[in-house]
């Protein structure tokens, strides 16, 4: 993986924005489970310019995007784009975990579990390659 992680400095502007206007879904998971390596330690960057793509959540060091989707991811357009986009970023060597809004707002604790195992199973096998 490249040391810039794809990091698209011509989204730099469009991601400052994102940031600005976090849904209440992203800004709960950021100041509940993310922020300040809350989650097991790992440090996370919010709407981080990869590719052509401004990812809402970032961990450089388990290569993890982590996607809230709201609403307008029902519509079959977006699930389209959604899958494309998560073509693209799985090619660049991102693994992504998806997240609906209702999941983050209702239930913290089962998307906090998920992560949880996700990282645990990241871990063992990274440990079990040698690494």
């Amino acid at each position: 993986m490249p040391g810039h992680f794809h990091y698209n400095r011509n989204l730099r502007h469009f991601a400052r924005s994102h940031r600005k206007d976090s849904t209440k879904a992203e800004v709960r998971l950021w100041c509940e489970l993310l922020r300040d390596g809350q989650l097991l330690g790992y440090r996370f960057l919010r709407q981080r310019p990869i590719g052509n793509y401004i990812a809402d959540f970032f961990c450089k060091e388990l290569n993890l995007i982590i996607e809230v989707d709201g609403l307008s991811h029902q519509f079959a357009e977006t699930a389209v784009s959604d899958r494309e986009r998560e073509a693209n970023l799985t090619n660049m060597g991102y693994r992504i975990l998806r997240f609906d809004d209702n999941e983050v707002m209702n239930d913290l604790l089962n998307v906090q579990r998920t992560l949880e195992f996700w990282i645990e199973d990241f871990e063992a096998a990274r440990k079990q390659s040698g690494r």
